[in-house]
C-alpha cells in the first residue's frame, strides 16, 4: 500500500545474540516491535494517549517470520514497516531487516496481523478512518 516502507536503524548489541555470536531468534521480533512502533508514532499515533484518553489499544494477533540470514554482534540493521493490508478493526503490516542499509542484505521477512481493541473489554473495535492517513 505504501510506495517506501518506514525504515528505522537497530544495532545489534552483545545481549541480542547466542553464545555463537548470533542474533537470537526471538529478538528478531523485538526489532521488529521497535519499528512498529516509530512507524505507528510518524504517523502521529500516540499509544500511550490512545491507551490512557480513548481506551483503544493494538495486539498482534499473528505473525509469521522467515529468517533468511544471520545478524551478527556490532552489525547495523534497516528494519521496515509497512501497511499491507486494512480492515476494519485489524491491519496487515509488512516488514523486513536488512543489514547495513535499506538495499543491503536481506536477513528476515515479516508479516504481522494486528487488531485494534476496546481496551476496557479486550474486544476488537472499529479503528477511525483517520488513523493511516498520512
Amino acid at each position: 500500500m505504501q510506495e517506501r516502507p518506514f525504515a528505522w536503524p537497530v544495532r545489534v548489541y552483545y545481549e541480542d545474540t547466542d553464545a555463537q555470536g548470533v542474533v537470537y531468534y526471538a529478538n528478531y521480533f523485538r526489532f521488529l516491535e521497535r519499528a512498529r512502533t516509530e512507524w505507528l508514532r510518524s504517523l502521529g499515533v500516540q499509544q500511550d494517549k490512545l491507551l490512557y484518553e480513548q481506551r483503544r489499544m493494538f495486539v498482534v494477533r499473528s505473525i509469521e517470520a522467515d529468517f533468511r540470514l544471520p545478524a551478527r554482534f556490532n552489525d547495523e540493521l534497516v528494519v521496515t514497516a509497512g501497511l499491507s493490508g486494512l480492515a476494519r478493526a485489524s491491519f496487515g503490516i509488512e516488514q523486513n531487516i536488512y543489514r547495513d542499509r535499506l538495499d543491503g542484505e536481506l536477513l528476515c521477512t515479516s508479516s504481522l496481523r494486528a487488531a485494534f481493541l476496546n481496551a476496557d473489554t479486550l474486544k476488537p473495535t472499529r479503528m477511525p478512518e483517520s488513523l493511516f492517513k498520512e
